[in-house]
């Protein structure tokens, strides 16, 4: 699956996720630990490694080289501040994925979220061909769900228990995006 680099702000881009990236994500998630913890799983501690990190990104893309997920990191120059991914791709009449994302803690609220899930979203009715995508935030996550909303998502439902985050099953609100209403190929 081609995945494109896209400047998503001054001197931030959204690029394709690399094997090289592992000592560099996992730097991002160190430094991100108390940021990420109310929105994430409880983690291993391997995830917190470069090896942990390597492995992901071996996971991540083989499943890229299937077609089922799309994946980035945020890159400043200096630093990975934050990643995107499109989870759980099935093409057919569905064409559809999830969007999952998250930025470094002292970035937040200057529009990278925004910028790189618009970029997310070309790319997935441009590129991808998708026709729907759909993310979920914590019911508590008001800042993801103003991204959300900014990025012309419509709220579509409140999952309950929905994910086990922070150590306990969370309540999760739900949201699509249509990008086309153009018909599947074949």
């Amino acid at each position: 699956m081609d995945v494109p680099t896209v400047t998503v702000a001054a001197g931030v881009r959204l690029r394709p996720l690399v094997p090289e990236d592992a000592g560099a994500l996992c730097d991002a998630y160190v430094r991100n630990r108390e940021h990420l913890r109310r929105w994430e799983p409880v983690r291993a501690a391997r995830f917190h490694t470069p090896e942990g990190q390597a492995d992901r990104i071996r996971d991540q893309l083989a499943q890229q080289a299937e077609g089922r997920l799309a994946a980035w990191v945020l890159d400043d120059g200096e630093r990975i501040v934050g990643t995107a991914t499109l989870n759980s791709i099935v093409l057919g009449p569905l064409r559809s994925a999830s969007l999952g994302y998250w930025i470094d803690g002292g970035l937040t609220g200057r529009g990278l979220a925004t910028a790189a899930t618009l970029a997310v979203l070309g790319i997935a009715d441009e590129r991808l061909g998708l026709h729907r995508v759909e993310a979920s935030t914590h019911v508590a996550n008001t800042a993801s769900q103003r991204v959300l909303a900014k990025c012309g998502f419509e709220r579509i439902g409140l999952a309950p228990r929905y994910l086990h985050i922070n150590g306990e099953w969370a309540d999760h609100v739900l949201f699509q995006h249509i990008l086309n209403d153009r018909r599947p190929p074949g």
